[in-house]
This record gives C-alpha cells, structure tokens and sequence, in this order.
C-alpha cells in the first residue's frame, strides 16, 4: 500500500500471528482503494462498489454457507 493507513477492522485479533485486516487506501486508485490483507501475506484489492456488494451479499445471508460446515 501507497503510505500507511490504519486498518478499519481486524479478523480474528485473539492471537499475534498477523491476522486478516481491512484497509481504506486513499491514495490508491478507486478501483483498488478496499485492501483486505490475510495472514499469509496476499491482499485483494477491489472498488468501494465491489466491497458494497459484498456486504450486500453478506447482510442478505447469500454468504452464510461458506462459514457453517
């Protein structure tokens, strides 16, 4: 990431082991500003739009089955 911004929210945080995070760049270009890093060192990158529709997807419950097993 272009400086240094402060993540929005960090997934898990019980440990120290670099959990996911959730950034805002605002120095990146729109199509990229929403960084979400994992705890192996990738990133995605996406628009506002994108992150919207995936909260969208998460709130109507379409996203559910990824996480019960």
């Amino acid at each position: 990431m272009t400086g240094s911004p402060e993540p929005l929210a960090t997934f898990c945080g019980n440990c120290n082991c670099g959990c996911p995070e959730l950034f805002v760049d605002e120095t990146a270009p729109p199509e990229r500003r929403i960084v979400i890093t994992d705890d192996f060192g990738q990133r995605v990158e996406m628009s506002a739009d994108q992150f919207g529709s995936l909260i969208e997807e998460a709130k109507a419950g379409r996203l559910d089955a990824a996480v019960s097993a």
